[in-house]
């Protein structure tokens, strides 16, 4: 009888245990603790203080209306559209009415008649993309430490503006510009060169018959255009989040390299740069979640059937294959495989997001999740 009695009091305790009690000696009994006695009352009463909440700060709340109404039209709805990957390419039935063909699509993509035109598309995305990283990625880090360096806050200002700018701009208006900057010339019209074609024949980098014909026109000169008219119209505006943590790095981190006897390039490197390493890797990890999502209207403005070699991408071939076909030479539209083409390529970027997230983690510890 006595190793039961102790028996149940052990039971006793351990349900008194996950019940979060305590041995009160003076009454003799089992009590809950405050502080969780706390946590229950909160738990208790969470949804009236969720609802004090709402009432309390309704204007913020009726702002998010709108963003959220953007997200369930623009990015949630159109998700259904994702089931034409998986069926038959036909205009005259809705999504839900076509035939269900399994990975046909995804095939003929791959190496079906498709196959050469997609991976053609597929390569000069990943390069496009590429070469940003390697060239357009370091230039707001660079303006960056360059605005850190101007201590005149008005000449900072000036040219914080003048860098900002260009992002302001519509594509439109940008893509315009270069062409009328490089366009060939005419003799039908009688016009000439463009002024940057004119000085680069000047200074022996191109000839005067490419020149003539227009750089935009010559497949080899489309992904170096395409490359610095996308630096000097997003550089200033990227560099607003680098100079923001640099601007945060404490007044006593310089004052002691500088006691160190370290420069300014060597405040660079040992004060400025490791402080902002984080936000670095960050924006990189996001940067090459995007390697592969060219937007098709810069493209789409810029190239002509001369450059589509070096210059038709992912969203350009599906535009024109789920519209008229032409992208294969077809008469009728194949949605299927558009959606099928953009499908791998959001795919291939989510993979790459969560390879370049990983190897962060394990080695430096910074991670975007």
């Amino acid at each position: 009888p006595l190793k039961d009695v102790t028996g149940r009091r052990t039971k006793m305790k351990e349900k008194a245990m996950d019940s979060y009690l305590i041995w009160d000696e003076q009454s003799q009994s089992y009590v809950m603790d405050s502080e969780q006695r706390v946590r229950d009352d909160v738990e208790k009463h969470h949804w009236q203080t969720v609802a004090r909440n709402l009432i309390r700060d309704w204007r913020l709340y009726l702002m998010l209306v709108p963003m959220l109404l953007v997200f369930l039209f623009w990015r949630y709805m159109p998700m259904y559209e994702l089931l034409g990957c998986f069926k038959l390419s036909d205009t005259s039935l809705s999504v839900n009415e076509q035939n269900f063909v399994g990975f046909s699509n995804f095939l003929r993509l791959l190496s079906g008649g498709e196959s050469v035109l997609f991976w053609r598309a597929f390569r000069n995305t990943f390069l496009l993309s590429f070469y940003g990283l390697c060239f357009g990625f370091p230039m707001p880090i660079i303006l960056a430490l360059f605005f850190n360096e101007v201590k005149s806050n008005v000449t900072r200002s000036v040219f914080q503006v003048f860098t900002y700018l260009p992002k302001f701009m519509s594509t439109v208006v940008i893509t315009s510009l270069t062409l009328l900057l490089l366009q060939g010339a005419s003799t039908a019209t009688g016009t000439e060169p463009g002024v940057i074609s004119k000085l680069l024949v000047s200074l022996g980098v191109i000839s005067q018959e490419t020149a003539n014909i227009g750089m935009m026109n010559n497949p080899l000169y489309f992904r170096a255009v395409y490359q610095i008219t996308g630096i000097w119209e997003g550089a200033g505006y990227d560099s607003i989040v680098f100079f923001a943590a640099i601007i945060a790095i404490s007044p006593t981190s310089y004052e002691a390299a500088q006691i160190d006897g370290a420069g300014k390039m060597a405040q660079m490197r040992y004060v400025v740069l490791p402080s902002i390493l984080s936000t670095v890797v960050i924006m990189l990890i996001m940067r090459i979640g995007s390697l592969l999502s060219i937007g098709y209207e810069k493209v789409f403005l810029l190239y002509n059937n001369n450059t589509y070699e070096t210059a038709d991408v992912v969203s350009t071939f599906a535009m024109r294959l789920g519209n008229v076909g032409t992208a294969t030479g077809g008469s009728t539209s194949a949605p299927g495989l558009a959606s099928a083409a953009e499908m791998m390529n959001n795919v291939t970027g989510m993979l790459l997001v969560i390879g370049a997230n990983l190897i962060s983690k394990k080695a430096s510890n910074v991670s975007l999740y």
